[in-house]
């Protein structure tokens, strides 16, 4: 069973923001509520720079080799940083659920709380090495692994497919 939505839906998140980053605050926003994220943020004059700070530090942590503890060094950091609290709330009438933030916090300040705090339940739960760089290249598209078996390598079929085509091509002719 799944207890924890703040893992895999918050670092999915992440990386649809770094794979893709919105023109906008207004896309941020969007992003936000694509991803399960209901509330309402209060409007601050530098969101979209300081949420891309947000997402240029959790690369960070991407890019951090995960055997050696400095995923997890970064990512304590990050969540020190935000220094938010979880909190229960029932802001929307549908019931009681649990949040990592304030009432009136920026969206860059919710989204380092919980997007540090999702990928910590996310690397604890199903292993440090379930987050990299798509094998593809050139693509350099962040990948969360979400499969059964731990494995996954590519940012999508398409560049799986790609590598695939690529291997074959580079065999010796018999």
């Amino acid at each position: 069973m799944h207890l924890n939505p703040y893992g895999e839906y918050a670092v999915l998140l992440a990386a649809s923001l770094a794979n893709e980053w919105p023109d906008d605050r207004q896309g941020i926003e969007e992003r936000t509520r694509a991803f399960g994220m209901t509330m309402i943020f209060p409007a601050g004059a530098d969101d979209h720079a300081a949420t891309g700070a947000v997402v240029e530090d959790w690369l960070r942590v991407v890019d951090a080799p995960p055997e050696d503890g400095e995923r997890a060094r970064l990512l304590n950091e990050q969540m020190a940083a935000a220094a938010a609290y979880p909190r229960l709330t029932d802001h929307d009438g549908e019931g009681w659920h649990l949040h990592y933030r304030g009432e009136n916090d920026s969206m860059p300040f919710v989204l380092r709380a919980v997007i540090s705090v999702g990928t910590s339940l996310h690397l604890a739960t199903r292993g440090m090495h379930r987050l990299g760089r798509c094998a593809g290249e050139p693509c350099c598209n962040v990948v969360v692994d979400v499969t059964r078996n731990g494995r996954q390598r590519y940012c999508s079929v398409r560049c799986a497919n790609r590598a695939a085509v690529r291997r074959h091509r580079a065999r010796p002719s018999r």
